[in-house]
């Protein structure tokens, strides 16, 4: 395979990442993230109506309560509705939704599976706990490939991450995808992908450094992105052709957890190459000369000279 120019296009890269970021961070301050009723509380109607049903139906009873409320469908057989609205809806309203399906649908009081109320106060302890979650999973990853590498590998490998989840939230911002529970876990899904993809990469790169002695960064960067990118490709691809049949066949539900997925795996694709790799060696680039051998070693470094041998006297 031809070698990959991976460090020669860095500023290519990292202008790519500023757009991604602009465009994601411009979207959560201006339209902000779509929260379902895990997050902000509200009310969640289940009713058997003994028969499938098409969402435009149920929609044409809520649409004069919540035209925003979402309806899913639950049951082997599809036939139980879950309507979930946002707003909390009083004893009256409620008795007054499920009369409108009893009159339609011909029901009985039994027919009324269930009413839950979700609390404001659970949605944000919720959000609390899924921050901390994530936080708490990129501070030991950063540890761990320390440990296991370099402090700069860990920096830039978390980097990425950060990179990937703010794609995704972007993404959901944009396209005001409802964001609910199961979102959360496929957050904490990306971040495991993600970072796995990464570590293969440094991982080469870290064997590279001991096989090429004598090679510049750009060269050791280029030749371990060469190595190691149709293994990422192949994964990732095997990865989304499962997790796409899960998407177009799943439940609702399921779909909701799918679709995070999805991108966060052709975002941490990309990352794991073209965002960790790049800061990985703009720091070390960049990191403090402490001596001057330390100096003329990264000359040797970036340059991939060696330093010739001087003739015994």
């Amino acid at each position: 395979m031809k070698e990959l120019k991976i460090a020669q296009l860095s500023k290519v890269w990292f202008s790519i990442i500023a757009i991604f970021v602009v465009v994601a961070l411009g979207s959560l301050f201006i339209r902000g993230l779509n929260f379902g009723i895990d997050f902000v509380g509200g009310t969640i109607i289940t009713i058997d109506l003994h028969k499938t049903f098409e969402t435009s139906e149920i929609k044409e009873i809520m649409d004069k309560y919540d035209d925003q409320a979402t309806i899913t469908y639950s049951g082997d057989s599809q036939d139980t509705v879950v309507i979930s609205t946002r707003q909390d809806l009083d004893t009256a309203t409620r008795q007054e939704i499920f009369n409108a399906f009893k009159d339609k649908y011909s029901l009985q009081d039994s027919d009324l599976i269930s009413v839950d109320t979700v609390s404001a106060t659970i949605g944000s302890e919720m959000t609390r706990n899924a921050i901390i979650a994530v936080a708490i999973a990129c501070v030991l990853m950063l540890v761990y490939i320390t440990f296991r590498f370099q402090f700069y590998y860990g920096v830039a490998a978390v980097l990425a991450l950060v990179f990937d989840l703010l794609v995704v939230i972007g993404f959901y911002s944009l396209f005001q995808i409802q964001v609910n529970t199961p979102f959360i876990a496929a957050i904490l899904t990306i971040l495991g992908y993600g970072i796995n993809d990464t570590i293969v990469v440094f991982d080469r790169i870290r064997e590279n450094r001991e096989l090429m002695p004598g090679a510049s960064l750009d060269q050791i960067v280029n030749v371990s992105s060469t190595q190691t990118i149709k293994r990422s490709l192949y994964t990732s691809i095997t990865t989304l052709l499962a997790i796409g049949a899960i998407y177009i066949f799943g439940v609702s539900d399921i779909r909701d957890f799918a679709l995070p997925i999805i991108v966060g795996i052709v975002v941490s694709t990309y990352a794991s190459i073209c965002v960790a790799t790049p800061i990985w060696q703009f720091m070390q680039e960049k990191r403090p000369v402490k001596t001057k051998g330390d100096k003329n070693r990264r000359n040797r470094r970036r340059s991939g000279s060696k330093k010739e041998k001087q003739p015994v006297v």
